[in-house]
């Protein structure tokens, strides 16, 4: 019996032929919103991700006192602070985004006043102690009962000057640090051991700079931030999601046939995970890139190759890659993901369940995975609350009969629309 949150995935009989227009990137999207709210003038944002995260992102913004104005549909005006946060007392509610959660303590520990932060449950169990004993040591006080939501902090300011911090959990530790850094009462100096997600500081740091802050390297994971203040205001339209639109490549990996990602750059993009497109073509199929919008081809053999890939910088398509990997030709190893256990869900453990559940063999190490080659059979896949747990396995119904995403509203965390865009992508029959 199918219950009501469960999703059953119809499978595709066709080679695919399609083009699909994906959502902003969350990623950029909050961290433009943060920079326009913290600028010093007007700033239009077109093509924001309008899913729960960047909606939990944007009533954070207005708790604080920031003046933005939404212009219907995915984009919004932002008049910004000036580097101020406008109240000195809110109660802030993170959800269960990341970003929110962490760019958010960080940019209202550079404030003055007392805040209230909560968060959901799955949001508690994720990593927050090393932000807060960052933001501890720039003079920021917290009270919690539990060392993370809910707590309160008090504060006065950063101090700035030299932080060192532990970046293995989470590079949104140092995102948050670096973008709150211009507002500390001196310059900051931020060390942190990056080891994965670096594509993500690199994004946060080319932002920065193109909101007017220079954020200067004299040597690898140090980064020297001025106490500029604020930002400068500036229009930005965001680029498509490149995690989302991994499910969308792979479809064409495992069918055949083509997909086209409308307006997202190969190369130019500021997403690292525009890089699994890369891993595809590594496993035999082809990509072009025609003006802005990259083609995927499904492999001219017909058959995926198996492949070893370190994807400790685009890990948010680990769980894209594993799906695909049980129709290659040999085992595809994964490797430096032991951080992605402390995301949505201990992404690990969820993939190799629902492999086996599938029937499909995979051997696990605390930092990698190894999917050997077999014929999937049909389940009922818990998504475990992760969004991308569900996306990932949808990708394995559309070729293996019997696939039912169950909880698949969590979706709606990153891309609300996703089943219909799925649906409309395998039913097209245009040019791609």
């Amino acid at each position: 019996m199918e219950h009501a949150n469960q999703m059953p995935i119809a499978t595709v009989d066709h080679e695919l032929v399609a083009s699909v227009s994906l959502p902003g990137s969350k990623s950029i999207s909050n961290r433009v919103l943060l920079l326009a709210a913290l600028a010093e003038g007007v700033s239009t944002l077109t093509n924001i991700q309008i899913s729960d995260d960047a909606l939990v992102f944007v009533e954070a913004l207005k708790a604080l006192g920031f003046n933005i104005r939404q212009l219907g549909g995915s984009s919004c005006v932002v008049t910004g602070s000036g580097g101020r946060i406008p109240n000195d007392a809110a109660d802030v509610w993170c959800g269960g985004a990341g970003t929110a959660a962490r760019f958010l303590l960080a940019a209202v520990g550079a404030g003055a006043g007392t805040y209230n932060f909560d968060a959901t449950d799955q949001m508690k169990r994720r990593p927050m102690h090393t932000l807060i004993e960052a933001l501890a040591s720039q003079g920021v006080q917290f009270a919690s009962d539990t060392g993370t939501f809910p707590l309160t902090m008090t504060t006065t300011g950063m101090a700035g000057g030299h932080i060192q911090m532990d970046a293995s959990e989470s590079s949104q530790f140092t995102s948050a640090m670096l973008i709150a850094a211009p507002l500390a009462h001196s310059p900051m100096e931020v060390q942190a051991d990056v080891r994965v997600s670096r594509p993500y500081i690199e994004m946060t740091t080319t932002l920065m700079e193109q909101y007017g802050v220079q954020v200067t390297k004299p040597q690898e994971d140090i980064f020297v931030i001025p106490n500029a203040g604020s930002y400068k205001a500036r229009d930005y339209a965001v680029e498509p999601d490149a995690s989302t639109a991994s499910y969308f490549a792979a479809a064409a990996a495992v069918m055949g046939g083509r997909v086209t990602i409308e307006n997202l750059p190969l190369e130019a993009s500021l997403q690292g995970d525009t890089q699994f497109l890369r891993v595809l073509e590594s496993m035999g199929c082809t990509l072009s890139q025609q003006d802005t919008s990259t083609k995927v081809m499904g492999p001219a053999t017909g058959e995926l190759k198996g492949v070893t890939v370190d994807m400790g910088d685009i890990s948010d398509t680990m769980m894209t890659l594993a799906c695909i990997a049980p129709y290659a030709d040999s085992p595809t190893k994964i490797t430096n993901i032991a951080h992605v256990r402390v995301k949505e869900s201990d992404r690990v453990h969820s993939v190799v369940e629902g492999l086996d559940q599938m029937g499909i063999r995979v051997e696990e190490t605390e930092n990698s995975i190894t999917i050997h080659p077999g014929t999937p059979v049909g389940a009922t896949i818990d998504a475990f609350g992760d969004h991308r747990i569900a996306m990932a396995f949808s990708i394995m119904g559309l070729v293996t009969p019997g696939v039912v995403i169950d909880d698949y509203t969590c979706v709606a965390k990153t891309c609300p629309e996703f089943f219909t865009l799925l649906e409309d992508m395998t039913n097209s029959g245009g040019q791609a």
